[in-house]
C-alpha cells in the first residue's frame, strides 16, 4: 500500500496541464471513475483537498483512490467522447452519467440501396452502409443532415425504391416543394441519383471544399446587396458543413479489433504502453514497467 501512496503522490506531482481523461482506481486496481478535463493538472489535485473542501460524495470518491492513469487528447471534444466510451466499458462505481447504453449518434448513406438515403443511427452495423461520425452536437448534426438532402434532394421516405413489383409510386410533397427528384415515380434515374449521393459523401467525408467556397461567394455576394437575413442563411450553412467535417482521434469510425503498442526507454528502464481498440473505439491502456540490461537502442 505504501508503494502506491508513493506511485500516486508521484504521478500527482507530475501531472500535465493538458486536456485529457483521468481514471481513479481503488486498491484492488479497479477502476471507479472515470472523467474529462480542460486541464488535467488543476481537475485531478481537486480531488485530493482538504475534505471540508469536498462534498461527501467526492470526498467517499478520494479516500478510495489509490492510483489514477491520464489519457491526453487533442481537445476537449476528443476527451468527451473517449470519456464516455471508457464508462460504457468498465461502468464505474462513482459515474452516475453515461453508464446506460446510450451512444453518440452516427450518419448513415444506404449505399447498398438504389436510391440511398441519409439516416441518424445510434450504432454501426456490418451491412454494407457507409458511416461517419460519431457527432457529439447531435442538434447541429441533424441540421446538417436536413440541410444535405435539402440541398441535393435526397429522398427522406422510407419507401423501397424500385418497388419489388416494378410499379410507380406517387411522389410525396417533397417533389412538389422541390426537395426531392422522384425517383418513386421514375422521375430521376439511378444514375443520377447517385451523382447528388455522392456528393453527399463527400461533404460527410470532409472533402467539401469547393462547395464551401461557392456557399461564400453566394453569401459575400448577398451581404454586398445588403440582404443581411438570406445571407446569414448561407453563413449557417457553411458553419454546418464546418461541423461535418470534424475529425475524430478517439474512434476510428472502423468496426475493428486493434492493439496499438507503445515502448519507450531510458537509463536501463522500460515502459511499454498498450492502447486497446474494441469495435473500432478506444476503450483502455495497460501499461507495463520493464527493466532490461540492454542498452535503448537495443531494445524491442
Amino acid at each position: 500500500m505504501t508503494d502506491l501512496k508513493n506511485s500516486l503522490s508521484l504521478k500527482l506531482k507530475n501531472l500535465p496541464n493538458s486536456t485529457g481523461v483521468y481514471l481513479f482506481k481503488n486498491k484492488k486496481n479497479e477502476i471507479i471513475y472515470i472523467g474529462k478535463a480542460k486541464q488535467l493538472r488543476s481537475r485531478v489535485k481537486s480531488y485530493f483537498l482538504s475534505p471540508k473542501n469536498l462534498d461527501h460524495k467526492t470526498e467517499k470518491l478520494a479516500s478510495k483512490i489509490v492510483d489514477l492513469e491520464l489519457m491526453v487528447t487533442d481537445n476537449e471534444l476528443e476527451a468527451l467522447i473517449l470519456e464516455s466510451n471508457l464508462i460504457k466499458e468498465h461502468k464505474p462505481r462513482y459515474n452516475i452519467m453515461l453508464k446506460d447504453d446510450k451512444h453518440y449518434p452516427y450518419v448513415k448513406v444506404t449505399v447498398d440501396e438504389p436510391f440511398p438515403r441519409v439516416l441518424v443511427v445510434r450504432r454501426i452495423e456490418r451491412d454494407g452502409a457507409k458511416y461517419f461520425g460519431p457527432y457529439t452536437n447531435v442538434k447541429k448534426m441533424r441540421k446538417t443532415i436536413s440541410f444535405l438532402c435539402q440541398l441535393f434532394k435526397i429522398r427522406t421516405c422510407n419507401l423501397t425504391i424500385p418497388h419489388p413489383t416494378g410499379k410507380k409510386q406517387k411522389v410525396c410533397l417533397d417533389y412538389h416543394i422541390n426537395r426531392c427528384g422522384g425517383p418513386c415515380e421514375f422521375f430521376q434515374s439511378e444514375t443520377e441519383y447517385k451523382e447528388l449521393i455522392d456528393s453527399v459523401i463527400m461533404v460527410l467525408s470532409g472533402k467539401s471544399y469547393s462547395l464551401t467556397k461557392k456557399l461564400k461567394d453566394k453569401m459575400s455576394s448577398l451581404s454586398d446587396k445588403m440582404q443581411f437575413e438570406e445571407a446569414s442563411e448561407y453563413r449557417d450553412r457553411i458553419d454546418a458543413l464546418d461541423s461535418m467535417m470534424l475529425k475524430q482521434k478517439v474512434d476510428v469510425g472502423l468496426d475493428v479489433d486493434r492493439d496499438i503498442i507503445s515502448l519507450s526507454t531510458e537509463s536501463g528502464y522500460a515502459v511499454a504502453v498498450v492502447m486497446q481498440i474494441r469495435e473500432g473505439l478506444l476503450i483502455g491502456r495497460q501499461d507495463f514497467q520493464l527493466s532490461t540490461d540492454k542498452d535503448d537502442s537495443e531494445v524491442e
